[in-house]
């Protein structure tokens, strides 16, 4: 690793993201504590295995998760009927297929791609893809399928964020994360 004995875990989660009481965090306290056991591991395995491609990493699902609160979108997905972009083609795809995971997959066609590369059938329970081991997981296919590292590696937010996001949504909130990654 290119970490000089720095484990990446809960702990690292809780310093990024901002605290929250209540229900919001009993969510994040949740997601976090199933996330960071196997956090190090996973990014390891997905080559996030320098501290800027981490940092950009944690930074970008710390944002797309509102602080590591929720793996699913807030709104309930009626956006999205009949978006065939989407491969949503199915009445009710729409609230089916809504966003889920740390970084959110969107639509039917996203959830049988990535589905696919897990080995999980997300479009049969899609419910699956906001379970947290399994969000990271996708957040680093993801990732990967994206090709993130190497715009890490040059330290370029915006462009990671474009890729992610599609503009440039939250580029300050992302910013401030990957100063605390």
């Amino acid at each position: 690793r290119g970490f000089s004995m720095v484990a990446l875990n809960a702990e690292t989660l809780r310093a990024i993201a901002p605290r929250y009481s209540g229900a919001a965090g009993a969510h994040q306290t949740e997601i976090i504590d199933q996330v960071g056991p196997v956090l190090d591991a996973t990014l390891t395995e997905y080559g996030k295995n320098t501290v800027l491609r981490s940092a950009h990493f944690l930074a970008q699902v710390c944002h797309e998760s509102a602080g590591f609160r929720t793996t699913e979108e807030f709104a309930d997905g009626s956006a999205y009927e009949g978006r065939t972009d989407l491969g949503n083609t199915e009445p009710g795809d729409g609230v089916r297929f809504k966003g889920r995971g740390l970084i959110q997959l969107t639509g039917r066609a996203n959830y049988a791609r990535f589905g696919k590369i897990v080995g999980v059938d997300l479009v049969a329970d899609p419910q699956a893809a906001a379970e947290p081991v399994m969000s990271l997981r996708i957040a680093c296919e993801f990732w990967k399928q994206h090709q993130l590292n190497r715009f890490a590696d040059v330290d370029d937010l915006e462009t990671v964020t474009r890729r992610i996001n599609g503009g440039l949504n939250g580029l300050e909130s992302r910013r401030a994360y990957l100063a605390k990654a």
